[in-house]
């Protein structure tokens, strides 16, 4: 039992789980606004289970992806497969039951849809490589985790509309913002392993600039959505508190002070997508 507990530990460690919450709270929210009520039960387990599965499987088939580049970075060199404690076999028996799982959930909500399944699947395996060629694999990594709201929408409605999509592109400018603001930290090892980010294609101190005119882009889209949405007051203040986060978190980093961009990343981004799920059912509910 021991040894059943310390794996399940290692496996949460390896695809990071608490990141979940970037994501997760867009899934909900994109299912709350598709019909501005709470969803049921049965669709908040099932776009749960979706959503959890998807983002391990991606997290783990970029750790197998990654392996050799993070066992060369000091900052990476310390997780799961480079030290030895996982094996290549074990990630991807969990990345496979990940994506039967995630095949399940979608067949549950959405039968219809099982079709961009296949597609899914290759994006959350395509972003990890990107970085390998192109320094726009933070907009990738952003448009991969954007299916999240457009997903939580589906699940509702059974169909794709336009307001669903917007929001995922709120989340993809989002995404790629605080990804950029990360990237800073590996910087000289991109160099001299040939990767690609924007921090080293344009600079530290353009790279932020991208960063906050995605990350400006992004409130504006959540602006177009309460109109377009008709929705009210307690959405707005999410919208506000949101905007001042995002202001916040760049007023704490800059080219030439990185030393709080773990704050930035993590903290102040999980804040942003809870918070924001938190006023959009007040918004539903009052």
């Amino acid at each position: 039992m021991l040894s059943i507990r310390r794996k399940v530990k290692s496996f949460a460690e390896l695809v990071k789980f608490e990141h979940t919450i970037f994501a997760l709270p867009f899934a909900y929210m994109g299912a709350i606004l598709a019909e501005k009520v709470l969803p049921t039960w049965q669709h908040f387990f099932w776009i749960t289970l979706a959503m959890v599965c998807a983002r391990s499987a991606a997290m783990g088939l970029n750790r197998v992806i990654d392996r050799t580049i993070d066992a060369a970075n000091p900052r990476t060199a310390n997780r799961h497969l480079p030290r030895g404690l996982m094996s290549v076999t074990e990630v991807m028996v969990f990345v496979v039951a990940a994506c039967l799982i995630f095949t399940y959930a979608v067949y549950v909500l959405s039968p219809d849809h099982l079709i961009y399944v296949p597609v899914i699947i290759f994006l959350l395996t395509f972003y990890s490589y990107t970085k390998r060629f192109t320094w726009l694999s933070h907009l990738m990594l952003g448009a991969t985790i954007g299916i999240a709201p457009v997903g939580g929408w589906v699940a509702v409605t059974r169909s794709l509309e336009p307001q669903a999509l917007l929001l995922g592109c709120l989340v993809a400018l989002w995404i790629a913002g605080f990804d950029i603001i990360y990237a800073t930290q590996d910087l000289d090892f991109d160099r001299t392993y040939g990767l690609y980010s924007m921090p080293l294609y344009l600079g530290l101190a353009q790279a932020l600039n991208w960063a906050k005119i995605f990350h400006a882009a992004s409130v504006i889209i959540l602006g177009i959505l309460f109109f377009w949405l008709d929705l009210g007051g307690w959405f707005a203040i999410g919208s506000l508190v949101t905007g001042i986060l995002l202001y916040y978190e760049h007023s704490i980093i800059s080219a030439t002070d990185l030393r709080k961009v773990s704050l930035a990343f993590f903290n102040v981004n999980g804040i942003i997508s809870i918070q924001l799920l938190f006023f959009t059912i007040l918004d539903i509910l009052l």
